[in-house]
């Protein structure tokens, strides 16, 4: 689905990633796990195409998407929850998943019908506009817009940042689902925990590189691993 092969990137002069080699399977949740700026979403950027490769090789479902400007990568199937979750503040929760519906590799699984069984607190406030929402109910809703989208891949950066437990739990038991659906996931968090509980893989990057991979046994079981890269 998703192969990342040797990717160096940053941001003019400086070199962020080294090296960076990630993969994620059709049907596949993976994590990307470190303290705050050891490259994670810098990861993201690059995958996205928001900032170009210095080096390295990036493809999606067999196409070469190495230095593809950001809707090329999207077209072809990778839908992004970003940090700070960045809905349209201005337009109404069914506008802003109008507003990325697609359909572009057959049958769409996703239409609006289906996001408002999925988030019935959407539908609840379908008409209210985007800055009128909660924390928990943007973070549904940009959920929403990119699984509009019909991808291939869903990328979220962040997936319960500034939320309060309860809905954290809500959004953990959303990507279980989305797992469950056969959805291919990649997922940056700090709650490692819960991510054990349904990842298949994790990654773990310390200043850019990677400096571990394992299954969630594993990494529930290394507490070094999380003692020395993961304590936040």
């Amino acid at each position: 689905m998703l192969i990342v092969e040797n990717l160096d990137a940053g941001y003019g002069e400086a070199q962020i990633l080294f090296g960076i080699d990630l993969t994620i399977g059709e049907g596949e949740v993976v994590t990307l796990l470190g303290r705050n700026g050891m490259g994670k979403t810098t990861t993201i950027r690059a995958i996205m195409g928001l900032i170009p490769p210095k080096a390295g090789r990036i493809s999606v479902a067999g196409r070469d998407l190495t230095g593809a400007a950001p809707f090329k990568i999207a077209q072809a199937g990778i839908g992004l929850v970003p940090e700070g979750r960045q809905i349209f503040p201005t337009l109404s929760v069914e506008e802003n998943l109008i507003a990325t519906a697609a359909s572009r590799f057959g049958k769409a699984r996703w239409d609006i019908g289906r996001i408002y069984d999925f988030f019935p607190r959407l539908k609840e406030r379908r008409a209210n506009r985007g800055n009128q929402l909660s924390g928990g109910e943007q973070q549904m809703l940009a959920i929403g817009r990119a699984l509009m989208t019909n991808p291939k891949l869903i990328i979220l950066d962040e997936a319960t940042e500034g939320l309060a437990p309860i809905i954290r739990q809500e959004i953990w038991s959303c990507l279980t689902a989305l797992k469950a659906e056969g959805e291919s996931i990649l997922v940056i968090d700090k709650n490692v925990d819960a991510l054990a509980k349904f990842a298949d893989r994790h990654v773990v990057l310390e200043k850019g590189r990677i400096v571990w991979r394992g299954s969630s046994d594993e990494l529930r079981s290394d507490s070094a691993v999380k003692d020395r890269f993961l304590h936040f």
